[in-house]
């Protein structure tokens, strides 16, 4: 086993008392299902009247209706937040202190502010009314939060990349805007592409907090469906299941996307010129 760069890599005995801590967890675990089951039969909430809603044709439809408009939601925050976040993590690298300082300023701000109070800030900023101009609020909402993360996230990457690629690009006379968009984003993207990932999936999680501001979408119709069938926990288990679902499916997607990448070819500086190399290989350097 390769030992980590953080920590050394486990020996016999150490590995024992991992599956021993394992072991000790998943009975603990299985005790505290277990007594939730328990509890919900006790009190009858497995009886056919609570579940019989989510196989009605019409609740079916209104949940993929939901559904619909929580990923669109989703996919507009996440585009807006992608442009979001390149403008404002180019402008952090600026060194222009004008551009530096408050393109900081602003990505530190938003992403110190609550998700939920962002939202209902912007809710009632632009009206604080139900229907589109929740639906609206929700999406900038997670576009501001989201943006900022994207913003530092997109920093961290560039900074990761070899400083003697873009030393060596300078050398050869490209300009700031050409070493950026040849040497720096391309190989960045690998390094960046697991944190937009994870992102990505915490952005879709948000959308059910449009919940407070009654923003539609998945949960504003499980509030409608145990609003009237009285059914707060079977509604919060098939909405949940819903999203677990959804995320599974994005995360799978997501890795699919990340080993492509991740087999790409990456852009480097040998004998003088712009190149491509394997992914993972060793920088190049200029030559005489």
């Amino acid at each position: 086993m390769a030992a980590s760069v953080l920590f050394d890599a486990p020996g016999p005995r150490t590995r024992s008392r991992h599956r021993v801590y394992t072991a000790i967890s998943s009975v603990i675990l299985a005790g505290i299902v277990g007594l939730v089951i328990w509890q919900l039969w006790r009190k009858d909430q497995f009886a056919y009247t609570y579940w019989e809603p989510f196989v009605t044709p019409n609740i079916v439809e209104l949940l993929v209706k939901g559904l619909g408009k929580t990923l669109l939601a989703a996919v507009v925050a996440i585009a807006g937040a992608l442009v979001w976040g390149v403008v404002f993590g180019v402008a952090k690298l600026s060194e222009h202190r004008v551009l530096r300082w408050p393109a900081w300023t602003v990505v530190e701000f938003f992403r110190a502010v609550p998700l939920l109070m962002l939202i209902i800030s912007t809710w009632f900023f632009i009206g604080p009314e139900p229907g589109p101009h929740a639906y609206w609020a929700l999406v900038i909402g997670l576009v501001l939060y989201n943006g900022a993360v994207f913003a530092e996230i997109f920093r961290a990457g560039i900074n990761a990349v070899d400083r003697g690629q873009s030393e060596a690009a300078y050398a050869l006379g490209m300009r700031k805007t050409m070493v950026m968009r040849l040497i720096l984003v391309p190989q960045a993207i690998k390094i960046m592409l697991p944190a937009f990932i994870s992102q990505t999936i915490v952005a879709l999680k948000d959308t059910s907090l449009g919940y407070a501001i009654l923003a539609p979408g998945l949960t504003y119709e499980g509030k409608i469906i145990f609003g009237t069938f009285r059914n707060t926990i079977q509604t919060a288990v098939v909405i949940a299941a819903i999203y677990i679902l959804v995320n599974l499916m994005l995360s799978w997607l997501a890795t699919k996307a990340q080993r492509r990448f991740a087999g790409e070819h990456k852009l480097d500086i040998v004998g003088g010129v712009v190149q491509r190399q394997p992914g993972g290989g060793a920088a190049g350097a200029p030559g005489p």
